[in-house]
């Protein structure tokens, strides 16, 4: 398949900037925007307040019907995690069946405590569902800055033509098969990375961030392993490669509510403008490890801490004191 139109669902920051990559490449995209409001503003503007000093390639056709989805030959769902649902089912009345359907959230879905992935199966059984991820912020993509992400579908043949549509010299789009591995390294380095954020907040030092990275991705590593997710996965762009981004940069929002948690701030006054994944991942995905058994002392802390259960002083304490054992 040629891939010749593509509809990004949701107008946010992540979604206008692969609404402009994806048109540089050469595509003819369609932004759908939940609000009519939003859309008009799109439509008229062409800028996102969420992407400052950005202006929307005038290409793209910003709209508020969702039956636009109908006309494209792949969907990019770029809402979060915990509303990814609803679209799905919004859009599985609407696409031609065996139409890809692209999950761009990190995370697991509360409750039911499924990936992305599977949340599209549930939702849009007639879709083919895939997955993209991997060390990006919205503003570099949306600026042309160079980028390396990763995209996963079962089917390697259509992976790889659709990869080929959406990547760009500055936006290049790396292949596979391995769905869960990509989902699984896009979910927990978020989790990961609020713990990252209080070792900066408290101002714990470069080796103490240090050390949480590399042990945290040992936690990342044993989750995938036991989920069927491939090494090769979750040692590339989007396993160890966003851990090592969204673990190192205020421009990451999990990153930043660490750091504030850090310096003492109460979570209430900190999610009403920025969206943290992790927020909700971090509970799901200390459930699924502890289903498998799977040891993820820093992810039970920082679920504790959202949860109010651990106070951060309390969770930095029960890391440092764990008994001392071999490294493996």
């Amino acid at each position: 398949m040629a891939f010749d139109r593509i509809a990004v669902l949701g107008a946010g920051a992540w979604g206008t900037a692969l609404a402009n990559v994806v048109t540089r490449a050469g595509r003819a995209v369609t932004l759908w925007a939940r609000d009519p409001a939003i859309a008009a503003s799109l439509a008229k503007q062409r800028t996102n307040p969420r992407l400052p000093g950005v202006t929307l390639d005038e290409n793209v056709v910003v709209t508020e019907d969702i039956a636009c989805a109908g006309q494209a030959d792949a969907v990019l769902i770029v809402v979060p995690a915990q509303t990814l649902r609803t679209v799905a089912r919004a859009i599985d009345q609407v696409t031609r069946p065996a139409t890809p359907v692209v999950a761009c959230a990190k995370g697991i879905e509360r409750g039911s405590r499924k990936f992305m992935t599977e949340v599209i199966t549930e939702c849009a059984p007639r879709a083919a569902p895939a997955i993209l991820s991997g060390p990006s912020f919205a503003a570099d993509v949306a600026r042309g800055l160079p980028t390396a992400v990763t995209l996963a579908m079962r089917d390697e043949k259509r992976v790889g033509q659709l990869a080929g549509a959406l990547g760009s010299a500055t936006f290049r789009l790396y292949h596979s098969t391995d769905v869960r591995g990509v989902e699984i390294g896009g979910a927990a380095k978020n989790v990961l990375a609020i713990a990252a954020g209080i070792v900066a907040g408290r101002k714990l030092g470069a080796s103490a961030a240090a050390a949480l990275t590399t042990r945290g991705f040992a936690e990342l590593f044993r989750f995938g392993k036991a989920f069927g997710a491939r090494p090769e996965t979750l040692t590339g762009l989007s396993g160890l490669g966003d851990l090592i981004l969204t673990c190192s940069s205020p421009q990451s929002r999990n990153f930043s509510l660490g750091i504030a948690l850090g310096q003492g701030r109460a979570i209430g006054e900190m999610q009403s403008h920025q969206l943290a994944e992790g927020i909700d991942t971090a509970p799901v995905l200390v459930e699924l490890a502890m289903s498998k058994k799977i040891d993820m002392p820093i992810a039970s802390a920082i679920a504790a801490v959202l949860g109010r259960q651990m106070s951060v002083d309390q969770a930095i304490d029960s890391l440092l004191t764990r008994p001392f054992r071999a490294e493996h």
